[in-house]
């Protein structure tokens, strides 16, 4: 299943995206797409249901409604750093033997085609399109592969926005480089793995004003989704509709020479394969 959530800011409804122009309206039996929704089983009744109506034409076509994030406001935001081979390597940086785990506010979630604003004291604001995991259950120390892959709700586009300079030059965690107003674009769609050919081998890139910045493939993670998730559920607990970010390909702003900064103005458009595309537009600082 592909499921979004449609609407205006804070007033999104969730449906089962069927195509291009069609969709199934399941906000009157699934609320929201949130972690009551994952951790009350929700996935499972969902199927059923959407067959259901679509046998008996309950069908909807999409009128130009804004995309918000495909699931609500997370508990929590990880994100794992330097995980794709190729883009440790244009850093200058060793592949670490462990995953390297940050996180972001929660609320720097927003749509895939919302803008993106500029920090205040902002020098250095970089891009970097990822595969998203979101968790469907209440998860820790998990033991096996098996196990954790069966803990993932889905998977979605995602651009963990970054700004270099209070990530790198503030002192402390990278969370302050990470968690700034509007930098976690997430959607359109969450795709459950079944829908997914081989989440390890999903074509990636990011264009910046028409112009491609990255290209790659989850092949040239150096972490897969379900060691990363079966990992971290040793240290923490995660819960049911918490997204984890994964890591980026090569070719952000802060590899390039000269280093290719966002700028107020600018337009970045991002995909994957099988889970679609995002487009927002840079502006300015409140």
């Amino acid at each position: 299943m592909k499921l979004m959530r449609i609407g205006e800011f804070g007033a999104e409804k969730p449906v089962v995206r069927l195509d291009e122009d069609t969709y199934i309206d399941v906000s009157d039996a699934a609320g929201d797409f949130d972690e009551a929704f994952f951790g009350g089983g929700g996935l499972a009744a969902l199927r059923p249901l959407v067959q259901e109506r679509q046998a008996a034409g309950q069908v909807e076509r999409f009128a130009g409604e804004r995309i918000g994030a495909p699931f609500g406001r997370p508990h929590q935001i990880l994100c794992i750093g330097l995980n794709y081979s190729d883009h440790a390597a244009e850093t200058g940086m060793e592949a670490p033997p462990e995953p390297i785990l940050f996180n972001k506010s929660p609320n720097t979630l927003i749509g895939p085609n919302d803008d993106v604003r500029i920090p205040r004291g902002s020098t250095k604001p970089d891009y970097e399109v990822e595969l998203g995991i979101v968790i469907g259950r209440r998860t820790s120390y998990l033991e096996s592969r098996e196990e954790a892959a069966a803990a993932i709700a889905g998977f979605c586009v995602v651009n963990d926005v970054s700004e270099r300079s209070f990530q790198t030059e503030r002192s402390g965690q990278w969370v302050k480089g990470k968690s700034s107003e509007t930098f976690n674009p997430a959607g359109p769609w969450l795709v459950t793995g079944d829908e997914i050919s081989d989440v390890m081998n999903l074509g990636m890139w990011l264009d910046v004003n028409g112009g491609r910045r990255q290209t790659g493939s989850t092949a040239t993670m150096i972490f897969d989704p379900f060691f990363i998730v079966q990992y971290l559920s040793q240290f923490l607990v995660m819960e049911p509709g918490d997204l984890i970010n994964t890591g980026t390909p090569p070719g952000v702003a802060m590899g390039m020479n000269p280093p290719g900064w966002l700028q107020p103005g600018d337009v970045m458009e991002l995909g994957i394969d099988e889970l679609g595309t995002q487009r927002q537009r840079v502006i300015a600082s409140r």
